[in-house]
């Protein structure tokens, strides 16, 4: 399921995308979880504890722009897809500092919209909507994989760092951690980088030769002996997103 969230302070502009947006989902027979926001304070809460795969945003809004929630948003995760709908041109430059796959002029029309649409949900990277169950203490927790941002083994037992900052400490498990996480190594999102951990190359914020950096600011080693093999399967991962050429 695709989960699109649409934010504009504009309360006739917010409801006309909303209604093109459902639009082009039931022409398409696509399941979709849609969500409105008239503030960009109301999104930036939202995204704390749960992540969309697409984003339509307004530019000019109180208190915080559509340039700066963009920004926040491409901080927090590489693959969403951005469009930006807005009246004024000027922005469109330093709109691109957020990678958007479209700048679209209001009054937007519906088939100028649905070509975007139809082009960012081609590119909606829906692999990491997959879960994984853990195994704590008191109970089982299902975990979405777009939530993980690192999973590390301590004292023979996994600790997941989730996007909205909660930690969850498995049960202790008797084999080692590449077996226990490998139905997530199995998604094309998460790499091992280390002998006790494991990355979801989605929260990147940034790549050196001995470490990354995760959203939240979290840096977690990279085994120099892994390093060839890590830095080859990150620029393949980049590669197949179309981030570098």
């Amino acid at each position: 399921m695709i989960r699109i969230a649409i934010c504009d302070d504009m309360p006739d502009d917010l409801q006309n995308m909303t209604s093109l947006t459902d639009q082009f989902l039931a022409e398409n027979g696509l399941d979709a979880e849609l969500t409105e926001f008239s503030h960009p304070d109301a999104l930036l809460t939202a995204i704390e504890r749960d992540s969309f795969h697409l984003y339509i945003l307004d530019i000019v809004m109180p208190m915080v722009s559509g340039l700066e929630l963009g920004k926040e948003i491409r901080r927090l995760d590489s693959e969403a897809q951005i469009i930006y709908a807005t009246t004024e041109p000027q922005f469109a430059l330093q709109a691109y500092a957020a990678s958007p796959i479209n700048y679209l002029l209001k009054p937007v029309y519906r088939q100028q919209l649905f070509d975007t649409l139809k082009l960012a949900v081609s590119k909606a990277d829906l692999s990491c909507d997959q879960t994984f169950t853990v195994k704590t203490s008191g109970s089982l927790r299902v975990i979405r994989m777009s939530d993980i941002v690192c999973c590390e083994y301590s004292s023979h037992a996994a600790i997941f760092t989730l996007t909205n900052g909660e930690q969850i400490f498995s049960r202790t498990f008797r084999e080692n951690f590449s077996e226990y996480c490998s139905p997530v190594l199995s998604n094309r999102c998460f790499l091992q980088c280390h002998t006790s951990f494991v990355i979801n190359m989605r929260r990147v914020e940034r790549f050196a030769k001995d470490s990354f950096t995760l959203c939240g600011g979290r840096n977690v080693p990279i085994a120099a002996k892994r390093y060839p093999a890590v830095r080859d399967a990150y620029m393949d991962y980049l590669a197949a997103r179309g981030k570098i050429r």
